[in-house]
C-alpha cells in the first residue's frame, strides 16, 4: 500500500531570524483583495442599519369619509385612481397623485359591501345592503349634471360582495347565493348554491378567469366554475374565513384571511392541507391582497396593524401601525407594486410604501447602482446573526406585544399538555398532527 505523505518546504514559511516578519501567502491577482470578505460584511451591516434608519413607510392620509371605510376598488389601467366605499353608503373616488377626493356620492342605503371596476375601467359596480347593484360612470359628471347611476339592478337576495371578470364582461355577486351576471342583462345568467346561509366574499381567479371562490358563513371555502351547473369543491376550516385573494401569478393558489388570527394559502388541487400557514397577527384577519408580482401579500387585522408577508414564508417581513389607526377593515396593493392602501374604522384611508425604506422621487443612476449593490450585499449576508437580528427587529404596539406573549404561553401550555398525554398513553393512541392539518376539518366534492 502506497501512502502519500504531505511535505512542506520550511523555507516558504519559517523565518531565518526573529527580526524578519512572518511570511504570508498572497494571491497577487489585482482583482482580489485580502480583506474583501470583512469589507463586504461591514458594508452589508451598515446597509442593514441604514435600511432600518430610513424605514418610514407612512406616505399620507386621505380623509373625507364620514364613516368607517368598508371596501376598495382598484382601477385596472390608471394607477392614480382608487375607489372606496364606506359604512354610510358613500363612495369616494381618489386622485392619489394629488391626494384629493375628486368625486363622492351616496350609492346605497347602509353599508357599501363591494366596489369593482369593469375590465376596461369605464364603469364602476357597487353593491350594498339595500339589495341593489348600481353601475356608475368612471368619469366625473360635467358641471351642472347630477350624479346618477347608469343602471340600477334590484337583486332578489342580499348582496355581500362583488368581483369582476378580468377578461370578459361578466361579474359575480355573493350573498345567499353565488350569482353570475353579464353587464348587458339585468338578470343573473347563472345561480349557484351549496346549502349555505351566507356567502360573504367572492373573488374571480385573475389567470383562469372561469374559476371563482367564495367564503361562507359555515366556515367553508367553496370553489365554482362558471361553465359548470354545480359548485366544484368545498373545504371546511375550524373557524370562519373573512376574505379570499387569488395569487395573480400562480393560477392554482389562493390565500384566505381567517378569524383565528392566521392566514392559509391553499392549492386548489390539494385542499386537504394548506400549502402554508401564516402567523403573527393577534386578532381576526379582516382582509388580504396580493402584490401584482404574486410574491408578497398585505393583510389587515382587528389588532390595528397591517402586515406584509412573503407568499412562501410563515412569518411577516414587516408590520405597519400608527397611534391613531383603529381596526383595519380593508387593504389593497397598488398595481405598480410600490404602495399599500389601508382603510380603517376611524374613517381614514392611508397610503404606505410597500418597501418601508424605499426612496421616493427621482433616483439618479449612481444612486440606483448603489441601492442595487446594497440589496445584493444584504441578500448575501442575510444569514449572519448580527445582520439577521437587525433586519428582523420591529417595534410593535404594547397591546400587540402583550397579546403575542399571551398567545405564546397558551401555545406552549397546549404542547406540554399534549406531550404529557402522549407520554402516559398507549403508543400510537395520541398521534402527532402537523400544524397545517389541525385547521382543516373536511373536504367535500
Amino acid at each position: 500500500m502506497k501512502v502519500k505523505m504531505i511535505s512542506r518546504n520550511p523555507d516558504n514559511y519559517v523565518r531565518e531570524t526573529k527580526l524578519q516578519q512572518h511570511k504570508m501567502p498572497r494571491n497577487y491577482d489585482p482583482a482580489l483583495h485580502p480583506l474583501e470578505g470583512p469589507r463586504e460584511y461591514v458594508r452589508a451591516l451598515n446597509a442593514t442599519k441604514l435600511d432600518r434608519v430610513f424605514a418610514k413607510p407612512f406616505v399620507c392620509n386621505l380623509s373625507g369619509h364620514r364613516d368607517g371605510v368598508s371596501c376598495f376598488g382598484k382601477h385596472p389601467k390608471e394607477l392614480s385612481q382608487l375607489a372606496t366605499g364606506a359604512y354610510d353608503g358613500e363612495v369616494r373616488i381618489w386622485d392619489l397623485a394629488n391626494r384629493v377626493s375628486t368625486r363622492h356620492f351616496v350609492a346605497h342605503d347602509g353599508f357599501v359591501r363591494g366596489v369593482a371596476y369593469t375590465r376596461d375601467g369605464d364603469r364602476i359596480f357597487t353593491v350594498g345592503d339595500d339589495k341593489t347593484i348600481k353601475v356608475w360612470k368612471a368619469e366625473a359628471p360635467q358641471v351642472g349634471e347630477e350624479e346618477e347611476p347608469v343602471n340600477t339592478i334590484l337583486s332578489r337576495y342580499g348582496l355581500h360582495g362583488i368581483s369582476h371578470n378580468r377578461k370578459d364582461s361578466s361579474f359575480a355577486t355573493c350573498g345567499e347565493v353565488c350569482a353570475i351576471w353579464d353587464e348587458k342583462h339585468n338578470d343573473p345568467i347563472k345561480t349557484l348554491k351549496w346549502g349555505v346561509d351566507t356567502l360573504h366574499t367572492i373573488a374571480f381567479n385573475p389567470v383562469e378567469t372561469d374559476i371563482l371562490a367564495c367564503c361562507a358563513s359555515d366556515r367553508s371555502i367553496i370553489l365554482y366554475d362558471q361553465r359548470e351547473a354545480q359548485p366544484l369543491r368545498k373545504v371546511v376550516l375550524t373557524m370562519k374565513s373573512n376574505k379570499l385573494c387569488w395569487n395573480p401569478m400562480e393560477a392554482f393558489n389562493f390565500t384566505v384571511a381567517n378569524e383565528d388570527c392566521n392566514l392559509y394559502t391553499f392549492d386548489t388541487r390539494k385542499l386537504q392541507t394548506p400549502l402554508k400557514v401564516h402567523f403573527d397577527h393577534v386578532s381576526a384577519v379582516t382582509d388580504v391582497d396580493y402584490s401584482p408580482t404574486g410574491r408578497e401579500f398585505a393583510t389587515s387585522s382587528y389588532d390595528k396593524t397591517i402586515r406584509i408577508y412573503n407568499a412562501h414564508h410563515s412569518h411577516s417581513r414587516d408590520i405597519y401601525h400608527t397611534k391613531r389607526m383603529q381596526h383595519v377593515t380593508c387593504v389593497s396593493w397598488s398595481l405598480d407594486n410600490r404602495y399599500v392602501f389601508s382603510g380603517s374604522d376611524e374613517m381614514n384611508v392611508r397610503m404606505w410604501k410597500a418597501n418601508a425604506s424605499e426612496k421616493l422621487g427621482v433616483i439618479r443612476p449612481r444612486e440606483r447602482v448603489n441601492f442595487n449593490y446594497q440589496e445584493a450585499l444584504k441578500h448575501k449576508y442575510a444569514a449572519h446573526p448580527q445582520i439577521k437580528r437587525i433586519a428582523r427587529h420591529r417595534q410593535v404596539p404594547r397591546h400587540v406585544m402583550n397579546a403575542q406573549k399571551k398567545m405564546r404561553v397558551v401555545k406552549d401550555k397546549e404542547q406540554v399538555k399534549e406531550a404529557n398525554v402522549r407520554k402516559h398513553s398507549k403508543k400510537g393512541k395520541v398521534p402527532f398532527v402537523s400544524e397545517k392539518k389541525k385547521h382543516v376539518l373536511k373536504e367535500e366534492v
